[in-house]
């Protein structure tokens, strides 16, 4: 009777299968039962960019809002920690890699500017050596990923081609870094050099699919419909922007957020979904309605 108590006890500790998986323990789970996508809800700081930039919120006061908000993670975007573009003291991070513990938080990426735009290959080392600097501070927050650019445009007297090649070699030099110290680098498409789907792919076609992927900025894509766009990225993903806003055909509008979600759960992408409000007004009465809007969105996929 011990062993039989036991036993059933043990189920409550189980991790949740679906009753096709109990049925048949040998025959893979087909798509309609795999029910939960474990998506965990993340805000980026830089939602909080006025208030940051301005001295009038710290870095430390977003993640103890993140945490009262019963957030899973916050992305510490790297603009608002001490001494940026520099790279804070170990001291300094880790006292806020343990502010973020105490607040109930993971840290689920972080993110900088570089540029790797210029025709000069000294200054696309020299911003090769910057990435891998952050790259350094990445691993001893624990984040998981970096977010980096391309390019900010494309040079005078360049084509697309000629800059995606260069721009190729600096992200493979910061990935065999980040694959070094246990980071994935991520591009973000931004609306810079990157503006389409395609374009990004590219890069992600022609660098190490484990420790390279998009930040899937789903208010960045600038073409006639951008959800598709995002869809044809969404495989590609390690990270994620859900943003209030999207343009289609030219035209801002609200995100339609249930379709967007129908998007990534169709997906291969599992983790987090970190968001980014960038509308004026105060961030702590902005996000708080448009979070309940993407856990209502979130919802049936969990």
């Amino acid at each position: 009777m011990q062993k039989r108590s036991s036993f059933i006890q043990s189920l409550f500790f189980m991790p949740f299968i679906s009753r096709a998986a109990l049925a048949n323990n040998n025959t893979p789970l087909k798509k309609e039962d795999q029910l939960s996508h474990r998506f965990k809800l993340s805000l980026n700081a830089y939602s909080f960019n006025g208030p940051l930039t301005k001295k009038e919120i710290t870095i430390q006061e977003v993640i103890d809002f993140c945490g009262a908000l019963n957030l899973d993670a916050i992305d510490l975007t790297g603009y608002y920690l001490e001494n940026y573009p520099n790279v804070p003291s170990d001291e300094y991070i880790y006292s806020i890699k343990l502010r973020v513990h105490k607040a109930g938080l993971s840290i689920s990426g972080t993110g900088i500017r570089n540029d790797f735009g210029s025709p000069d290959p000294i200054i696309r080392l020299k911003e090769v050596e910057f990435v891998k600097s952050w790259i350094n501070v990445a691993a001893k927050l624990g984040a998981p990923v970096i977010r980096i650019y391309s390019a900010k445009s494309i040079p005078k007297g360049y084509t697309w081609e000629d800059s995606a090649a260069w721009i190729l070699d600096c992200f493979k030099l910061c990935v065999n870094y980040g694959k070094k110290m246990g980071v994935i680098v991520a591009m973000q498409n931004h609306n810079d050099f990157i503006t389409t789907a395609k374009q990004a792919i590219y890069f992600s076609e022609n660098l190490d699919p484990d420790w390279f992927g998009l930040v899937v900025d789903t208010g960045n894509f600038q073409t006639n419909n951008a959800y598709e766009e995002i869809k044809l990225v969404a495989n590609y993903a390690v990270n994620w922007q859900v943003k209030e806003l999207v343009t289609i055909n030219g035209t801002i509008e609200p995100m339609d957020l249930p379709k967007l979600m129908k998007i990534i759960a169709a997906s291969d992408y599992k983790g987090y979904l970190p968001t980014e409000t960038l509308s004026p007004g105060d961030p702590k009465q902005i996000l708080p309605p448009f979070l309940n809007k993407v856990h209502e969105a979130i919802a049936p996929y969990m």
